[in-house]
């Protein structure tokens, strides 16, 4: 027999067979990928309150909402690949990690904690590309309940709340922000704990 090619498959029906790389859920993670870049310059190119503050919050919250369309998608109709298991968690830490960055350009959020997010993120990421041919990891309940939080503390620190509704704004943003931050370390160690048992 010839080896089947993954780009074969189904894309978007139910069915039996095996589902193709390119299936709509894997296209979702892609693209929200390739609109990382779009949010940070919409971010950056006004850091005052107003329209642009306020629309790339949404574009924000709008690309990290996706992530739980696609999942949805390829569990409800069996579209799960080992390409997808990989793809998504990149796209969510691309888009997070990118938030992280602009709140500390706009000097909005202390550099050491971005660059414990970053370190957390990427080397989880390139851990999961080195042993992706032997195994390939998905995330657990930490990791999710850390994507949720951060879903939650990004867009918030990127509207300008303060500007809304006065300080109330910043100790909603301190808090979520905390309980990111918090969850993100610790789905961090949780996960290292596992990957060296595993070993």
């Amino acid at each position: 027999m010839g080896i089947i090619s993954p780009w074969r498959g189904r894309v978007w029906r139910r069915g039996d067979e095996p589902a193709s790389v390119a299936s709509v859920p894997n296209i979702i993670s892609v693209v929200r990928i390739l609109l990382t870049p779009l949010f940070v310059v919409v971010a950056l190119l006004n850091p005052e309150p107003g329209l642009l503050r306020t629309l790339a919050a949404v574009l924000f919250a709008v690309l990290i909402a996706t992530d739980f369309v696609d999942g949805k998608i390829a569990r409800d109709r069996g579209l799960v690949t080992d390409f997808g298991k990989l793809i998504d968690p990149i796209a969510d830490k691309a888009i997070t990690g990118s938030a992280f960055v602009v709140l500390s350009i706009l000097g909005e959020l202390h550099w050491w904690i971005t660059i414990v997010v970053l370190v957390r993120e990427i080397g989880i990421t390139v851990y999961r590309l080195v042993v992706a041919n032997q195994v390939v990891i998905a995330a657990d309940w930490a990791g999710k309940a850390k994507t949720m939080a951060q879903a939650i503390a990004l867009p918030l620190a990127l509207l300008p709340l303060q500007a809304w509704v006065g300080p109330w704004g910043v100790w909603v943003c301190v808090i979520t922000m905390t309980i990111a931050v918090a969850l993100t370390i610790y789905s961090g160690l949780e996960f290292v704990w596992h990957a060296v048992r595993s070993r």
